[in-house]
């Protein structure tokens, strides 16, 4: 058995290596490393492939979501509601702007923000929510929406891990997420579903005015050379980025097939052991479906009951097999996010489930002798 990986990028690679390394070759040969024909060519099909009206490069997942919230307006003291279950840079960009971070429990089951959470915790100062579609699963953007018109606020879609899921509204319709709010931002740090060889993001938006001002503000706040029309920041994706990310993109679909067929396998290796709950997709649907297209597990996460969660990631360490717990720490526990406002009643989910959670290996290069070898050492511990 080859060596488990968390996430191989070398065996990816491989398979495209003559096409990346031609298009590296390529930019460097053309010396347009930044904002050159790659960048544009890349961002229009990432346009036409999510079915966007704009979508703006910039240098990493954090930046997008902070030119984002720039880009919208908002000022200091404007309260943001996000879920407490997440990575940091979320919340972390509220706080440089110097907003005002609401956090909120999540959903047990998909782990996303929860809709009576959202609604409990709107202030007159309330101006924006920004639903974080973890793990890939795509949040529950219908009711998040709605939420927003009856209050008359922003929504920003945090799809750092969400790229390529799509969200299927009640009456059939269905968008890719990062399509739906008012603006959105995305990652493509390495390990992402769609990950350059560096860093990378990008803002997504179907709003023609939002865009200009974004625009203007991943360039110094620059339309046209030297004329600073807006405070903005220094943050593109570069050239070389642009053209393995425009090739990857191209196999965005597959790669998101083979992450929920290896999801699958592991779900049905789970099925019968009763201290394991296994990730499934949307909410109600009984594990994944064959044609699921509202996960695209950029994590697979479970929930591990009645063990010792700690001791399971030290024992699969030892055996060789990386893990990953995500999140250790509720952000409203950080030392960085405490506030007085928060009751530790309002986040029994998340308080629990960072007690719970275990990721195990996902990507494309997981075969079928590896995900034997991983789910029959899980539930060996589980049942000792």
């Amino acid at each position: 058995m080859k060596k488990i990986q968390m996430v191989d990028l070398k065996g990816q690679y491989s398979k495209i290596k003559a096409e990346v390394d031609s298009s590296v070759l390529e930019v460097l040969d053309s010396t347009a490393y930044i904002n050159g024909p790659k960048v544009h060519e890349f961002q229009k099909n990432l346009e036409d492939y999510l079915g966007v009206e704009h979508v703006i490069p910039c240098a990493n997942g954090t930046d997008a979501l902070q030119i984002a919230m720039m880009g919208l307006g908002l000022k200091p003291g404007d309260e943001v509601i996000t879920a407490d279950f997440t990575f940091a840079a979320t919340v972390e960009v509220i706080a440089l702007l110097q907003l005002t971070p609401v956090l909120v429990d999540v959903d047990p089951v998909t782990f996303n923000i929860d809709i009576d959470a959202i609604k409990k915790a709107i202030t007159p100062k309330t101006k924006a929510i920004v639903p974080v579609h973890l793990f890939g699963m795509c949040a529950n953007m219908e009711a998040i929406m709605d939420i927003a018109k009856e209050h008359n606020l922003y929504v920003i879609e945090d799809n750092a891990q969400g790229i390529g899921s799509t969200y299927t509204y009640s009456d059939g319709r269905k968008a890719k997420a990062g399509t739906i709010g008012h603006v959105a931002s995305t990652s493509f740090f390495p390990s992402k579903n769609l990950g350059c060889y560096g860093d990378g993001g990008a803002i997504f938006t179907n709003d023609d005015d939002l865009a200009h001002i974004i625009r203007g503000i991943v360039n110094h706040g620059m339309y046209v050379r030297y004329h600073h029309d807006v405070v903005g920041v220094n943050s593109r994706l570069d050239s070389i980025q642009a053209a393995i990310l425009d090739i990857k993109l191209k196999r965005l679909d597959t790669y998101n097939y083979e992450r929920r067929k290896a999801a699958r396998a592991y779900n049905n290796a789970f099925k019968d052991i009763d201290n394991i709950i296994t990730p499934s997709g949307k909410e109600l649907c009984q594990g994944i479906c064959e044609n699921c297209d509202c996960h695209v597990f950029h994590q697979y996460t479970l929930r591990i009951l009645n063990t010792d969660r700690d001791a399971l990631v030290n024992h699969l360490n030892e055996q060789g097999i990386p893990c990953g717990v995500y999140y250790p720490i509720p952000l409203h526990l950080q030392k960085a996010y405490q506030d007085s406002r928060y009751n530790e009643a309002d986040f029994t989910v998340t308080n629990q489930l960072v007690k719970e959670v275990i990721s195990l290996p996902m990507h494309t290069e997981l075969d079928d002798e590896q995900i034997k070898f991983i789910t029959s050492t899980v539930i060996n511990f589980v049942n000792s």
